[in-house]
């Protein structure tokens, strides 16, 4: 009998399909699924006894920021050991390609700024190897990576390689925006899921300035969707403001007959019902004939922050002052009443969407600097402000500024209401997405979005079935992005797979590692119940994590259904 490379036996195997488990056991022989079965009857270099545990096709991450990272991290950390087989990177069109030399520094003091990432870590990590986008997947096909790839071309990329300074100051020309076109159709033959951009007022980029994309005209819009769509394929995704109707993402949809991805569908406590009317609006177009897609999240979004970087009230028109000031500068800022009534006003009024609402009870101080402050920590801004009978605001600032701006806040800021969430979560047009990774490594960790639905949503809240968990972490959006031989266990397809106990599943709580180039900070959560994790065949994470010296099995994926 010929031997097969690993045979795990006794799982109880959640398909992806959302249909109710069974016992059964899985073959893999060179990096495909050979079958699944009852008492398979063949001879493995590796036997996996599964009993007690549950097998499912690898988690799908269709929102990550991993451009940057995967030139210097291979094992994009920490995603392979929390259960994420494939990633999709580019997302909100913050790419790092193309790019000439001459705008390197500007793409990634952008990037410090919209996604909450070191300059320095940028400027000593990122290994330039290329120019254009068709020379950057050369660039990460050579590398390899330990998961499964895919990568969308970013309009703020493509917009300052045509535009080069005048890219985030004002609208393109016709001549332009067809030169623009161009890019994405070649980023298209040389193998991009598809395009990728953003219209939202939270995105600004070095100085304030708003990120390249949201100078974009909707003809622009149209124009680089019809070219991502000539060849037949792509998915448009864009993380959209609350100016942009969803009727005009309909419109996209209806000219290009490709999907359109709408990030970032989170709720609002203060504005409840507004991601709702998305939603419906969604669902209609849905009921046209129109294929649109919500990203939601499983996670309450928090986030940990300094006022030195304060991401939460970036996106405030009235904050765009502090914005890009050099320290004693944005201090100063920071002091001045005028400024502070200004942000103060705004924040009473109410908005479509922003990630900071004037929920001062969801801030609470993490660390302070000064010994003589520390009776502060793991209390909430609100109250005590309350106990010094001033406005939050003034208090949070004033001790941020009696620190030197080195406090630090943690804010839960959006999706933090059980009932609303659940909600999102089972809507026929979300997608479950939205993890981040890669991007705001000081404030926040996502990674493990995939485990905290099947634990907490699915097995503690009983929000949904384990099933229909693992159907949307892997089939769903398999089938939404077009992936190839992925997202179900299936003879014949990718042997992209996750062994996890149903019992225990989840992630665990967040920590700071220190393994960024030049020894710099992220936020991590470790895994639960995670048993293995297999890219194409290969285990890549057991119990313990990643496996040292793991094999770059991943696959940049450049065709798709």
């Amino acid at each position: 009998m010929t031997q097969i490379d690993t045979l795990i036996q006794n799982a109880l195997v959640f398909d992806g399909s959302g249909a109710a488990p069974e016992q059964l056991d899985l073959a893999i022989h060179q990096g495909s699924i050979l079958a699944i079965g009852k008492s398979l009857a063949y001879t493995a270099q590796h036997v996996v006894d599964a009993t007690g545990l549950a097998l499912m096709p690898g988690i799908i991450d269709s929102h990550t920021h991993f451009d940057a990272q995967i030139t210097w991290d291979s094992h994009v950390r920490p995603s392979p050991a929390l259960g994420v087989t494939t990633a999709v990177i580019g997302n909100c069109g913050f790419t790092i390609a193309p790019c000439r030399p001459k705008d390197r520094e500007l793409t990634m003091r952008n990037l410090t700024q919209v996604e909450g990432m070191s300059l320095q870590v940028l400027q000593h990590g990122i290994d330039w190897d290329f120019e254009t986008f068709p020379e950057y997947l050369s660039m990460l096909k050579r590398k390899q990576c330990a998961i499964n790839v895919a990568a969308y071309i970013g309009h703020s990329s493509v917009r300052t390689w045509v535009m080069g300074d005048d890219a985030n100051k004002r609208e393109a020309t016709a001549a332009e925006i067809e030169e623009m076109a161009a890019l994405v159709r070649d980023a298209m033959a040389a193998g991009a899921i598809g395009f990728a951009t953003s219209t939202s007022p939270a995105h600004n980029g070095e100085g304030g300035f708003p990120m390249p994309s949201r100078l974009a005209s909707d003809e622009e819009m149209m124009q680089l969707t019809m070219a991502m769509s000539s060849q037949g394929g792509g998915v448009y995704m864009v993380t959209k403001g609350g100016q942009m109707p969803v009727a005009f993402l309909e419109s996209l949809a209806a000219a290009s007959n490709r999907p359109v991805m709408v990030a970032a569908l989170l709720h609002n406590s203060t504005n409840p019902q507004g991601v709702f009317n998305d939603l419906k609006a969604i669902s209609e177009a849905n009921e046209r004939g129109r294929k649109l897609k919500g990203q939601v999240s499983c996670c309450p979004l928090s986030m940990d922050f300094t006022f030195a970087s304060a991401y939460p009230v970036e996106g405030l028109v009235n904050w765009k002052p502090a914005l890009g000031l050099p320290h004693d500068a944005l201090k100063a800022c920071l002091a001045s009443t005028e400024f502070r009534a200004k942000v103060k006003n705004e924040l009473l009024q109410t908005a479509s969407f922003r990630l900071f609402n004037n929920e001062w009870e969801k801030v609470h101080v993490v660390e302070t600097f000064k010994p003589e402050n520390q009776h502060f920590e793991q209390q909430s801004v609100a109250s005590l402000a309350l106990q010094k009978g001033i406005d939050p605001l003034d208090f949070a600032l004033d001790l941020a500024l009696d620190e030197d701006l080195r406090t630090v806040f943690t804010a839960m800021l959006l999706n933090s209401e059980t009932e609303a969430v659940a909600k999102l979560l089972n809507h026929p047009h979300s997608l479950v997405s939205l993890s981040d990774a890669g991007a705001h490594l000081t404030f926040f960790n996502d990674a493990g979005f995939g485990l905290h639905l099947l634990g907490y949503w699915s097995r503690e809240m009983g929000a949904m079935s384990m099933a229909q968990a693992v159907h949307q972490l892997t089939a769903q959006p398999a089938e939404i992005l077009g992936l190839k031989n992925r997202g179900l266990l299936r003879q014949g397809y990718a042997a992209d797979l996750l062994l996890f106990d149903p019992q225990t599943v989840g992630r665990g709580p967040k920590k700071r590692v220190f393994d960024l180039p030049l020894g710099a900070p992220r936020l991590h959560t470790d895994s639960i119940g995670v048993h293995g994790v297999w890219v194409n065949g290969h285990l890549t994470a057991d119990q313990n994590g990643m496996r040292e010296n793991t094999s770059l099995a991943g696959q940049l994926i450049t065709e798709f259904n």
